[in-house]
């Protein structure tokens, strides 16, 4: 059975109107907190990124070729296969 919650009179005198005035002090402490936790970020360095995508595009490539070598291999059988099938009819 769900369990019944209590309103407090404390919750009920919290209108719209004093969320909407809190709002610009919340969304300070927000980007009070980005900019801490941004502060905290270890960028990489441009050697690093350019290593990182060089490796990323040449991955891509190899699976790129590799796929398209298995896609050829079947296809073909798959060809030769419905050849076959359609001449002994």
């Amino acid at each position: 059975m769900a369990k019944a919650i209590t309103v407090t009179d404390e919750s009920r005198t919290n209108t719209g109107i004093d969320n909407l005035k809190a709002t610009p002090a919340r969304l300070v402490e927000f980007l009070k907190d980005v900019r801490s936790e941004m502060r905290k970020v270890i960028w990489p360095s441009r050697t690093d990124v350019q290593t990182t995508t060089t490796v990323v595009l040449v991955t891509v490539f190899i699976f790129a070729a590799y796929f398209w070598l298995v896609d050829n291999i079947i296809g073909r059988a798959i060809e030769a296969l419905l050849h076959k099938l359609s001449t002994h009819s």
